[in-house]
């Protein structure tokens, strides 16, 4: 993902380094038609999360958001009729994942034990990382308040690029095959590892609102709050019985042209 944003922040500069005046042209031309320009660089924190919580998770133990970089180019059409509505559209190129530890009770699953694959019903500690990477393309409204503030919403499609849900089981016991199924237990410093990457979606999609912030006559901090409709696995994946949702908040700096 890292070398995705380097290349877009390379052309970028050599962008902005040729054809300045062509360019200033360019821009004014088109601020008078009501098209606007922006560049985004912020974070994504947030999780997967399944809604409500189920009742196999009685206790979450903790949490890391990681540090997951987007960047993102925005273009704003200006209606004729109302300048303060405008139509927008971007394209993203941003990470989300998480660090988690949960204490579960009876919660499906299947483990990597002693070179075999059990499925089966799990009680105790479950530690979980995800991690993808996606390009991203969002579209809605957006209402300019004042000539500082702007909020906007609008839906999004996300493509998986690649991605990773992985992690161990510690602490606990494993039922085999159904709740009241061979016990298997773990103590001490035993685990054991699962890993579901494979049944991720490719195709996400979800909604976002957000705000803005001019602090500068190009330069404006802003937010925007997403969540995903559809679950993060595929429909034929069964071992994790509840479904999960990507929910992020996207903070961070806008450059206006």
């Amino acid at each position: 993902m890292r070398k995705y944003i380097f290349f877009i922040l390379l052309l970028f500069t050599f962008y902005n380094l040729s054809g300045q005046e062509e360019q200033n042209k360019f821009l004014k031309q088109s601020l008078k038609r009501g098209w606007e320009y922006q560049i985004r660089a912020g974070v994504n924190i947030g999780g997967a999360t399944p809604f409500p919580m189920p009742k196999e998770i009685r206790k979450i133990l903790s949490y890391n958001p990681k540090l997951n970089g987007s960047i993102e180019g925005v273009v704003t059409k200006r209606l004729a009729c109302n300048p303060n509505v405008g139509i927008w559209l971007g394209l993203r190129l941003e990470e989300k994942g998480m660090d988690t530890g949960a204490m579960v009770k009876n919660y499906s699953t299947e483990i990597i034990y002693e070179g075999s694959r059990v499925a089966g019903y799990w009680t105790g500690e479950v530690s979980t990382h995800y991690k993808s990477a996606f390009i991203t393309l969002p579209i809605g409204v957006n209402y300019r308040l004042s000539s500082r503030w702007d909020i906007r919403g609008g839906i999004y499609l996300s493509y998986r690029m690649d991605g990773e849900f992985s992690g161990f089981v510690s602490h606990g016991s494993l039922r085999e095959g159904s709740p009241i199924g061979e016990r298997v237990s773990f103590s001490g410093e035993q685990c054991a590892s699962y890993d579901f990457s494979s049944h991720l979606q490719y195709w996400l999609w979800g909604e976002q609102v957000g705000a803005s912030w001019r602090a500068f006559k190009h330069l404006s901090v802003y937010a925007d709050l997403s969540y995903g409709l559809n679950n993060l696995f595929e429909k034929d994946f069964k071992t994790i019985t509840f479904s999960m949702y990507p929910l992020y908040m996207n903070m961070g700096f806008a450059y206006r042209f």
